[in-house]
């Protein structure tokens, strides 16, 4: 399913459409688009998605896959150049036993890391511990993402 027939309720599905000052929305490709995490372990987590409603990357057709890769990649660049991470969870968490938190619609997770960071509040605290609120990071991150859009048409162009 593309978003642009009925969705499922999903929040996938749905938030490619949303526009406005509160999209955490950061970029839109072809195929998959760029999010932020609305349930962050730090700032600039965010998730790439494809648009069509799929569970798995065994549904995935090739140009997904290749979207969802470059897209993975300009978020790892985005994330370095916006924040200075001194590291970097990049993960896919296929079905709930693997800690999926939306099981049927497949997405990469990037997330920065740092030497002591408070991951772990998440976790014992049932806490998040966060230095900017997601429309500021949204903020700093669109222009970098259409700026590295751009590089890539010239580069390919």
């Amino acid at each position: 399913m593309t978003g642009t027939s009925t969705s499922h309720g999903c929040i996938f599905c749905e938030a490619p459409h949303q526009d406005g000052p509160d999209s955490l929305v950061v970029f839109r490709g072809a195929a998959c688009f760029v999010i932020l995490n609305l349930f962050p372990y730090n700032s600039g987590h965010l998730m790439v998605v494809p648009n069509r409603h799929i569970g798995t990357l065994t549904e995935a057709t090739a140009p997904e896959l290749t979207e969802l890769m470059r897209l993975t990649r300009r978020a790892e660049m985005a994330i370095t150049e916006a924040y200075r991470p001194q590291g970097m969870n990049v993960g896919i968490n296929l079905g709930r036993p693997a800690g999926a938190g939306i099981v049927d619609h497949v997405h990469v997770h990037v997330v920065p890391r740092w030497t002591g960071d408070t991951n772990f509040m998440s976790v014992v605290g049932d806490v998040r511990v966060l230095p900017e609120e997601p429309i500021a990071t949204a903020g700093r991150l669109r222009p970098i993402f259409d700026r590295l859009a751009q590089d890539d048409r010239l580069v390919a162009g």
